[in-house]
């Protein structure tokens, strides 16, 4: 392959070294959300910033950790992800905002993914559309932990990775419009709890890469609660979700520390 950072020894899209990246990697796709999530760190530095990706580096339980944003959809955060390993990461959490799906699911709550419906592009470059998109079984366990420790209010589910934000919020109005309303209506009746959309491609490059890889999100709202005139609000304060993100690693950093 050739080497587009021409010798540089830097990732090419994200910018960073092996240096610059502990083995544990937060993902958020918002990079205004990279400084947030890095106060949480011990010694928090800025490591890396070209294009979408931000990245700060620290520590958490005395262990190197890193947040890096992946921007919007699937073709970035598979970038990201494959860089990241590149830097010798190998322990990824991806912390983002979802809608809701089911009537349970309220604005709010955590939403951890166990695995995630493929409708996009990115993952057929990778893998056959039969092979399923799972998320890491000790990273959703760590997850699903730091929302009981955090006393957060949480659902646990499969999720919709999708390509098109507006294909979910006015399908009606698009040329393809019939095809979405039919696999929603599916993907209601499969009890789906959350859609998004990053964590379809996440899951697979991670198993591809042999990397663990899981996934939380603040449910903004639920359009499906508004059309059946139930309470709705926006949650926009994604501090909740990140503090389970944190959780997670920490918790994950200490089985690993057990375990060696």
């Amino acid at each position: 392959m050739i080497d587009y950072s021409e010798g540089s020894q830097k990732q090419y899209h994200i910018g960073t070294g092996k240096d610059d990246i502990g083995q544990y990697v937060i993902l958020p796709g918002d990079p205004g959300r990279c400084e947030k999530i890095a106060k949480y760190f011990d010694n928090p530095v800025k490591t890396g910033q070209n294009r979408e990706y931000t990245t700060y580096t620290g520590t958490l339980n005395g262990v190197k950790v890193s947040v890096c944003s992946t921007g919007i959809g699937g073709p970035s955060a598979s970038i990201a992800l494959e860089e990241l390993v590149a830097n010798g990461a190998h322990t990824f959490i991806r912390i983002g905002t979802c809608g809701g799906m089911q009537l349970d699911v309220k604005s709010g709550d955590v939403a951890v993914s166990t695995a995630s419906i493929r409708m996009e592009g990115t993952t057929r470059e990778y893998a056959p559309i039969e092979f399923p998109a799972v998320a890491n079984l000790d990273v959703t366990n760590a997850l699903v932990q730091a929302c009981k420790n955090l006393n957060q209010s949480y659902v646990v589910g499969v999720s919709q990775s999708k390509d098109s934000f507006y294909g979910q919020h006015r399908p009606e109005t698009l040329p393809n419009g019939d095809e979405l309303l039919r696999k929603w209506k599916a993907w209601l009746a499969l009890d789906c709890k959350v859609s998004e959309m990053e964590s379809a491609a996440l899951f697979i490059v991670g198993q591809y890469l042999r990397v663990r890889v899981g996934s939380c999100f603040l449910v903004v709202a639920n359009q499906e609660r508004a059309k059946a005139g139930l309470d709705n609000p926006q949650v926009h304060d994604t501090d909740g979700a990140i503090r389970v993100a944190i959780e997670a690693m920490k918790i994950l950093i200490d089985e690993d520390k057990k375990k060696q």
